[in-house]
């Protein structure tokens, strides 16, 4: 009788632990689901980042930059509250130990890892599975603790007030170039015409209709000036100078000419 007790007792204890369990493996699944999800999503935000700054260098805006930066940082914001909330089992109570350890590459791995890690062996493991930084991180980074520790509250206000007073001396630059440039483009005056409509208008019309011209009275006169033949025909012909340049005006000439009839046959013909 006492032996059944017992075993019922055992056989309670064991379905107990076994359902705990399974309900802690559930709430594991759930909350790596979770990470995984929140994961992917801060990696794709990091990726369109760098994707941005590598190919939209030259037309990237500060405030797109903002954004960016601050779609990363609520993605860092929520892995941390899921890993706060610790639901079921806290994550820092667990441990990670490595399956298989090949220095041979493992195909499978480097799919699931999106091609980043080939290979797992003895000498990448420790690495791979480190949750603490790098040693050399780890003590630079407890040597500026210890500085900070060891500042004195006197030293730490006299720092601050310098930083205070750097910062005001900046916003007044800022302040004075952003009201200069306010006046300016206040008292810029608008753009100057440099064209009138009236006059574009009477030069096509005198270009296309002649509107506004008027013909010469008299034949032009002067050297390389072409005198039409109705002009011509009534006029003495002048005389030529030795230079071979036409005179100005009408001078008397000494050579006498023979104007003889066009019907004449030149004697070359």
């Amino acid at each position: 009788m006492c032996a059944c007790v017992e075993k019922s007792a055992v056989e309670t204890v064991y379905r107990k632990l076994q359902r705990n369990m399974q309900r802690e493996e559930k709430q594991l699944d759930m909350l790596l689901e979770a990470v995984l999800n929140r994961l992917n999503d801060l990696k794709h935000s990091i990726g369109v980042m760098i994707h941005r700054l590598e190919t939209e260098y030259e037309t990237i805006n500060w405030p797109t930059f903002l954004d960016n930066f601050a779609l990363i940082s609520s993605h860092l914001t929520g892995l941390m509250k899921i890993l706060s909330t610790e639901i079921g089992t806290p994550l820092r109570n667990l441990t990670v130990l490595p399956l298989m350890l090949t220095p041979e590459r493992d195909e499978a791995l480097l799919q699931l890892t999106e091609g980043r890690v080939p290979i797992f062996s003895h000498d990448l493991a420790p690495d791979y599975l480190r949750t603490k930084p790098d040693p050399g991180a780890e003590s630079r980074q407890a040597a500026h603790e210890a500085k900070a520790n060891n500042l004195t509250v006197e030293a730490s206000m006299k720092q601050v007030a310098q930083y205070n007073k750097v910062i005001s001396h900046v916003w007044d630059i800022i302040s004075k170039a952003k009201e200069d440039w306010e006046n300016e483009s206040s008292t810029r005056p608008g753009i100057q015409q440099t064209s009138s409509m009236a006059d574009t208008q009477a030069l096509v019309a005198a270009v296309g209709l002649g509107n506004g011209l008027t013909a010469p009275v008299g034949p032009p006169t002067g050297a390389g000036v072409m005198i039409p033949p109705a002009i011509r025909q009534g006029s003495p012909m002048s005389a030529v100078s030795p230079s071979g340049n036409a005179p100005m005006g009408k001078m008397p000439s000494g050579i006498k000419t023979n104007i003889k009839s066009a019907n004449q046959v030149h004697p070359y013909r």
